[in-house]
């Protein structure tokens, strides 16, 4: 969204707290979602996410902190008095109920006239590429088709706020990769201000326009999929989200670090000279090609191992410099074949300074 800055927040969260017990689901959690935007809760099971989706929904009523949406207090309202719709993992649909009745379930509780009723269900069934099937009953439906059907339910009283809980998680892979894009494309026509909880972060990456990454009930980053995948600002958010290596080192001066046998170059700003750290890059930000005498952050490697992943090839490499472990790097298939890259070869690959991330050796 455009200027977000300049106008307030559609949903505001502050200083949220829930504890079960002893147990501390939520710690403290503020976050601004502004109007239009698609937000994913993205984490481990048990950090915290599906929680906070329950608290915004009153389902679990927080222990202190508040909820606002649309500059309107909802802290201590129950679920009916709030403006939302949601669709959960398991579809929840009534069984014993055909497609348009489900459909019409929340209208009819608003005592809405039967002819409005019945153009809102048709268009509904039409917006989720169903207009058929109406008169089915959920079990007659596939799994895909029975979340299309949750998610018009859900959209037909015109919420203010889309809740997802994990709604595809239950469907088979192609059917989750073509119905994530369906939903996606939904919400930018509706401009639906939309929270989706998962544990998947291909379906964050892909469907999000933040990702609020959590965990033990804290958020970890707040961020553009970009930002979230391309400068993870802790160990945790950059060992969830995609792969990465991480490297035992030291910080030796400013702008320095020591690693294994080599010294490579990036930004060590907020890491003190001596500072135990861990040097983190992706596989495919190390580079195996164009390098020339005198690049920085070149090393030596031997291909432990080669598997061949369709589009490119993932290498396995060990060398003085990674220790004990091993370090993935992503070659792709022309790259392999024109060096006649195989197990056992030995090349210069180079850690670009600008793709290397540090941490505290303890994670942050």
């Amino acid at each position: 969204m455009d200027s977000k800055s300049a106008h307030k927040p559609y949903l505001k969260i502050t200083d949220l707290t829930k504890k079960f017990g002893e147990f501390t689901a939520l710690d403290n959690i503020s976050l601004d979602i502004f109007e239009s935007e698609f937000v994913c809760f993205l984490g481990p099971s048990g950090c915290g996410k599906t929680t906070l989706l329950r608290a915004i929904a009153g389902l679990d009523i927080q222990t202190r902190g508040s909820i606002e949406q649309d500059n309107v207090d909802i802290s201590a309202l129950p679920p009916t008095e709030r403006d939302f719709g949601i669709v959960f993992q398991s579809y929840a649909l009534f069984p014993n109920m055909t497609v348009d009745k489900n459909i019409a379930y929340g209208l009819e509780n608003r005592k809405l006239p039967k002819d409005q009723i019945t153009n809102r269900v048709r268009e509904l069934l039409d917006l989720v590429g169903l207009p058929e099937q109406g008169i089915k009953y959920p079990a007659q439906l596939s799994g895909g088709q029975q979340q299309r059907i949750a998610l018009a339910r859900a959209l037909a009283t015109s919420p203010g706020l889309l809740l997802l809980d994990e709604p595809l998680s239950a469907l088979d892979a192609r059917v989750r990769d073509h119905l994530r894009g369906e939903i996606k494309d939904l919400q930018r026509r509706l401009g639906v201000t939309t929270i989706m909880v998962t544990h998947d972060q291909e379906e964050a990456l892909t469907m999000a326009d933040r990702i609020v990454v959590m965990d033990h009930g804290l958020i970890e980053q707040v961020g553009t999929p970009e930002e979230i995948y391309g400068q993870p600002r802790t160990a945790f958010v950059a060992d969830f989200i995609g792969t990465m290596n991480f490297i035992p080192g030291a910080v030796t001066a400013a702008g320095t670090v020591s690693v294994g046998q080599s010294t490579f170059q990036c930004d060590t700003t907020y890491h003190a000279n001596g500072a135990p750290i861990t040097v983190a890059i992706r596989p495919e930000d190390i580079n195996a090609q164009d390098i020339h005498d005198g690049d920085s952050n070149v090393v030596d490697a031997e291909v432990k191992s080669l598997e061949f992943m369709g589009s490119f090839y993932r290498a396995n490499l060990i060398g003085p410099t990674f220790g004990d472990g091993d370090v993935h790097a992503d070659f792709s298939v022309n790259l392999v074949r024109r060096k006649s890259v195989a197990v056992g070869s030995r090349l210069p690959v180079r850690l670009p300074a600008e793709y290397v991330q540090i941490y505290a050796a303890n994670g942050s």
